[in-house]
């Protein structure tokens, strides 16, 4: 296996614990059109994608064809919604992250955050985490910075353009949903690993056939240290 020289890491459900808050308020957005969605059926569908996107993909498969007006005011809502949301919420990361970015920094490996979300919603929960770009992580890509979301792997490959890697067998895409895992494939991606901390279950993730699944990103540096 290549050295890893950079790790793309998902954000919510992978570094960042918000409580899920984004898919809650997906759900409650969509179900007031009407809806009566789950919250499993909501992250089984929509987790990872950019958010308009996973309102379309969601309304599509419930309903068995495209409803893009209604996504189109279901994601404006949605944003507003959301918004109210984040002001009152406690945003951190989980046990051992940072000790981890700390040890990824130690071994020369860079950090690329990428999500799902716009630029403004990603600043504001790395301002609530206290994460500061050139500490913490090197980069952040969001479906703003790409014509094509997740699973493309357009996000990754500016990520790998910016941090000047040119080779995407030395990259490593870990997330918290099939769709990260899809995403780290089709980059071609040395490792790809799937983490049970967001979105989806071990089970879920597995069926992706990443490299590895993990119950906490910190055993990846046990991972990294003995290739």
């Amino acid at each position: 296996m290549h050295k890893i020289e950079l790790a793309v890491f998902d954000m919510a459900g992978t570094v960042v614990d918000e409580d899920n808050v984004v898919y809650k308020t997906l759900q409650k957005a969509i179900n007031k059109k009407g809806y009566l969605l789950t919250l499993d059926f909501v992250l089984e569908h929509g987790a990872g994608k950019e958010k308009h996107q996973a309102i379309k993909d969601i309304l599509r498969i419930e309903e068995g064809y495209d409803q893009d007006e209604t996504a189109k005011e279901i994601f404006k809502d949605f944003k507003k919604m959301l918004g109210k949301a984040y002001q009152d919420l406690s945003v951190t990361t989980y046990a051992g992250v940072e000790d981890l970015l700390d040890t990824l920094k130690k071994l020369n490996i860079k950090v690329a955050l990428n999500t799902g979300y716009d630029k403004n919603t990603a600043q504001l929960l790395l301002d609530k985490m206290n994460w500061t770009m050139g500490i913490h992580y090197d980069i952040l890509i969001t479906a703003d910075d790409v014509k094509r979301g997740r699973p493309n792997p357009d996000m990754i490959f500016e990520a790998m353009d910016i941090l000047q890697i040119n080779n995407p067998s030395k990259v490593l895409k870990a997330g918290d949903s099939i769709i990260d895992i899809q995403e780290g494939k089709n980059a071609r991606c040395g490792m790809t690993i799937g983490v049970t901390t967001g979105a989806h279950t071990r089970e879920q993730l597995s069926s992706a056939k990443p490299t590895y699944v993990l119950d906490s990103l910190i055993e990846l540096e046990e991972i990294l240290t003995s290739n």
